[in-house]
């Protein structure tokens, strides 16, 4: 997996893009409410909030930038690699996230002479390639677009520029060409309103939105061979035994 650089956008394949948490594993883990925590006690222990106000202000943020930390950044100039460093590296990530066969044989068996694979997230970097690592499937991407804490003003994820970002960085011809996968239904509603063609990731037991997010939902990531069948390898008809 490369570090993101503009590339050639001429008679480039199509891309597609992969969140990482709460997509490439399950919601299950609890990965999610750990950093939760992680972030709450950072907004009492930086702010001197109460852990009621605590939860309202990271909730608020959320809502407005869709991630607690430009808030903390806009509002109260927090070093983002220090928040870095006491929430999303403090995860006990190494305990939680395994190898997983079943996803490395999905990724591997996508075609990349017809579409490029790109890591697309609202973490650090650190973050991200800790978890492609864990999961054992950091080889099968071409390349990360994350949520740049040592850049100002910090872009992420709904912002139309954290996706105009991702489609340079992975060489995309046009956002027509873009493929995207996500577990965030606000993040996937305005993936599709600029043309990307999106699924949204669901959990086993979630229900449906009221609203969809994108053209597709799904369950389990290898329900994407059933709808890109186009971008998977062609599998080999078993031989008959006379």
């Amino acid at each position: 997996m490369s570090d993101p650089r503009p590339t050639n956008r001429t008679n480039s394949r199509p891309v597609f893009f992969f969140d990482i948490d709460n997509c490439l594993y399950p919601r299950s883990t609890r990965v999610q409410d750990l950093m939760q925590e992680l972030i709450d006690d950072y907004f009492v222990r930086h702010l001197e909030l109460s852990p009621e106000d605590a939860q309202m202000l990271h909730r608020q943020y959320y809502k407005d930038y869709g991630l607690a930390i430009t808030g903390l950044v806009k509002y109260h100039r927090i070093d983002p690699l220090a928040y870095n460093r006491e929430v999303d590296d403090a995860l006990p990530l190494d305990g939680i996230i395994k190898p997983d066969a079943r996803l490395r044989q999905l990724l591997m068996d996508m075609d990349k002479t017809k579409v490029k694979l790109w890591l697309f997230t609202n973490a650090h970097i650190t973050h991200a390639r800790r978890v492609v690592r864990l999961l054992e499937v950091e080889d099968l991407f071409e390349g990360v677009t994350y949520c740049n804490y040592e850049q100002t003003p910090l872009i992420a994820k709904p912002h139309a520029r954290m996706f105009d970002k991702a489609e340079a960085e992975a060489g995309a011809a046009s956002s027509e060409d873009c493929y995207f996968v996500d577990d965030s239904l606000l993040n996937c509603g305005h993936a599709s309103a600029r043309g990307w063609k999106v699924v949204h990731k669901l959990e086993k037991d979630d229900l449906d939105p009221i609203i969809a997010g994108g053209q597709h939902q799904v369950r389990d990531l290898e329900e994407l061979r059933d709808i890109f069948p186009q971008f998977f390898k062609a599998q080999r008809e078993p031989s008959s035994q006379l």
